[in-house]
């Protein structure tokens, strides 16, 4: 499976306030080429954190760049969510409407959680015992026919990914605002790592809107 991580932050690498609220960091440009990086993806996905704050529908990406890299046939990319306890919504917008919608969650969730969602048309994924493996659930989307995903947030989701190894490339584009706060969401959050530190080759800069993007392979 292949796994690219998309983000926005700001010069500081923030991805939103310390309030949580969604701040608009970058341009058409960016907006345009998320669009191109979502249509070349079997599968979009983010963390509960993300759909708590921001209510993503997951659905926008470019149709026509898609069809001519996937084909006439293809379908829309379908919506992940990472959720140990099942706590989306049922009124959530990734919930609503198609593509399909799966959640990855563990054995922690209670099951009327489980049976709600289900109920609710969501595929889950259950791999873990109080948190999601994420090995294994990503192993399962592979089995079902989903090879490329792209990860939007937030930074609990990525910094996990990460220590997993399962990141294969990442793209952050920063915008020309500085937000602060040592509360607010980075693009790496979780424990934070001592040693290991995952290693980057940078593949590509380019400025875009009023900001610049750079792109890494994850060694």
């Amino acid at each position: 499976m292949h796994v690219s991580v998309n983000a926005a932050t700001s010069v500081d690498g923030k991805l939103s306030s310390r309030r949580r609220e969604q701040i608009s960091i970058s341009g058409d440009g960016d907006f345009a080429r998320v669009d191109r990086l979502r249509a070349e993806a079997d599968a979009i996905a983010v963390g509960i954190g993300t759909v708590s704050a921001d209510d993503p529908s997951l659905i926008r990406h470019d149709e026509s760049h898609r069809e001519s890299v996937r084909g006439s046939e293809a379908s829309s990319p379908a919506r992940i969510v990472v959720d140990s306890s099942c706590r989306t919504p049922l009124d959530s917008a990734i919930v609503a409407g198609d593509p399909d919608t799966c959640v990855l969650t563990s054995e922690a969730a209670a099951e009327s959680r489980r049976t709600a969602l289900r109920n609710a048309g969501v595929t889950l994924i259950v791999a873990g015992e109080r948190r999601v493996d994420l090995p294994e659930a990503f192993a399962t989307l592979e089995d079902r026919g989903i090879h490329r995903v792209m990860v939007e947030g937030g930074g609990e989701l990525i910094f996990s990914l990460f220590e997993a190894e399962l990141v294969d490339e990442l793209t952050v584009y920063v915008g020309n605002t500085v937000i602060g706060g040592r509360d607010a969401p980075t693009l790496a959050d979780g424990e934070g790592f001592v040693d290991g530190f995952p290693e980057l080759e940078l593949t590509s800069v380019d400025r875009l809107d009023s900001g610049v993007v750079l792109a890494w392979d994850v060694l």
